[in-house]
């Protein structure tokens, strides 16, 4: 008998705190469904632990997190069946924002797509200043459709119009500076910057601590709903079409997709 999958997703709880961490570096920590549905139970067991005050978002590897799955994609397109039970992006985004306990994005590197929704949709986000950031949708066909959700929620619109139109890299700083990052830090310094933030949690009453996230986030609860049915919608039709078909073949054949001048 085969021995079961190793986790992709890790969680431990420590002095108040739970520590989720992203563990598929082979393939930088991609949101395949395996690890979305590992994820998502990592989250229900941190908010319905008493003990646990506040969670970290963090990963394994150079990369933090490199967003959808392509190589998943591509195959649930030639007609695998997805898993019928994994989470989707709306529900993974959603589970962060209204949790009701604080969610504390700790970068270990760049991030890509959907990863890039992570991090917004936590409440706070230390990224060190080498780690790098893009919207690649445009470029492989498709639209940041669903992360627009909680990503517009946090950048400023200028710098959320550039990002998303060219599909460019960015960095930390410009990240922070942009509303994306709560602070970027120097390499060596994310893990005791992020302490402090969570020192200054756990000197907070937990009822009052839940209630004022709550009081954060609930001005745009029932259009955030509406905004990820309709995202959703779009996201499937550009998924589904003929530019995503040969962004995915561009990018794993290493070359420029058919529309690039």
């Amino acid at each position: 008998m085969p021995e079961a999958a190793e986790p992709l997703v890790r969680g431990d709880v420590d002095r108040g705190i739970a520590t989720i961490t992203l563990d598929s570096p082979h393939n930088r920590n991609a949101l395949s469904a395996r690890l979305r549905t590992e994820l998502a139970q990592e989250l229900a067991a941190a908010v319905a632990d008493d003990t646990v005050r506040a969670v970290v978002l963090t990963g394994t590897g150079p990369v933090f997190c490199a967003g959808a799955d392509l190589k998943e994609i591509a195959a649930e397109r030639a007609g695998q069946d997805p898993d019928p039970h994994a989470p989707g992006m709306p529900d993974l985004f959603s589970a962060i924002m209204d949790a009701p306990k604080p969610v504390v994005a700790r970068l270990n590197g760049p991030a890509r797509a959907g990863g890039i929704g992570l991090v917004a949709a936590a409440d706070i986000a230390v990224a060190p200043a080498s780690a790098t950031f893009a919207f690649t949708e445009v470029r492989i066909g498709v639209v940041p459709a669903i992360i627009s959700v909680p990503v517009s929620a946090r950048m400023h619109d200028r710098q959320l119009s550039r990002y998303f139109l060219t599909g460019e890299a960015f960095d930390a700083g410009a990240a922070a500076e942009a509303g994306l990052l709560t602070c970027a830090v120097p390499d060596d310094e994310v893990g005791a910057v992020t302490e402090r933030i969570l020192d200054g949690l756990r000197q907070c009453a937990p009822r009052a601590l839940n209630r004022t996230k709550a009081l954060l986030n609930e001005s745009g609860y029932r259009e955030r709903k509406a905004a990820f049915a309709d995202m959703g919608e779009l996201s499937r039709e550009f998924f589904g079409g003929d530019d995503a078909a040969e962004g995915r073949a561009a990018f794993f054949e290493k070359r420029p997709p058919r529309w690039a001048l």
